[in-house]
């Protein structure tokens, strides 16, 4: 069963004594740079994670193992490879690291890039239907292996009464192992986070949509 934190009570610690929980934390990317209300949000939403994680451990105890999408080794390499890639994140996995969990490799070296490759082939043109088709199951099956692989190392690795917190995109489609208590940490700043992302993704857009016609004057001039 999935509980959603910020929208239930804090948990009970008998109610969960004996079991294993993991705690499911959105990923939120990084804005960029000159995106100052993306980044203050995304602050935010790390500050609520951090206080919504403190709370849950009060009464489930603490932390004890870190997994996150796209890591393949885990360890100390790995936590400093994070902080180039996401410093908040970052900031979080190496205070829990530092109280005592360990960060454990999540994915499949191979499996991930197969995904990776098959998503950038599917972003290419194609004359027909018939090969970007097949590449759609392709890749079907290389994120149904994917996932498994998540739910496979957790249940490996989360132990009886342990907790941990699994960080991943809000898509994602894990199955969880059996007698895996999984509470979702949703801050009130993943809204804000969502709203802005959709904006952004807009004037993205639109933007792209005004250069290309000036593009194109660009290139009908060079050929007169």
């Amino acid at each position: 069963m999935t509980q959603e934190l910020g929208r239930m009570e804090r948990p009970p610690s008998e109610a969960y004594r004996g079991r294993r929980k993991l705690l499911l934390v959105p990923r939120v990317y990084p804005p960029p740079a000159d995106e100052a209300e993306g980044s203050a949000i995304v602050r935010r939403y790390w500050e609520q994670v951090h206080a919504q994680v403190a709370s849950l451990e009060s009464g489930l105890g603490p932390v004890r193992h870190v997994y996150h999408e796209s890591v393949t080794d885990g360890g100390e390499e790995a936590l400093t490879m994070m902080e180039s890639v996401d410093g908040q994140c970052h900031g979080f996995i190496q205070a829990k690291c530092a109280a005592g969990a360990s960060y454990e490799a999540t994915e499949d070296a191979e499996i991930l890039r197969d995904t990776m490759d098959l998503q950038g082939c599917l972003m290419l043109p194609f004359a027909g239907a018939r090969v970007p088709a097949m590449l759609r199951e392709w890749l079907a099956d290389a994120t149904r292996r994917r996932y498994e692989h998540i739910a496979q190392r957790i249940d490996e690795t989360l132990g009886e009464d342990e907790v941990g917190v699994l960080f991943i995109n809000e898509r994602h489609q894990v199955q969880f192992p059996e007698g895996v208590e999984v509470f979702f940490v949703a801050p009130p700043a993943l809204d804000d986070y969502r709203r802005w992302l959709n904006a952004w993704a807009a004037r993205r857009s639109t933007a792209f949509a005004e250069e290309a016609p000036e593009e194109q004057k660009g290139e009908d001039s060079e050929s007169d």
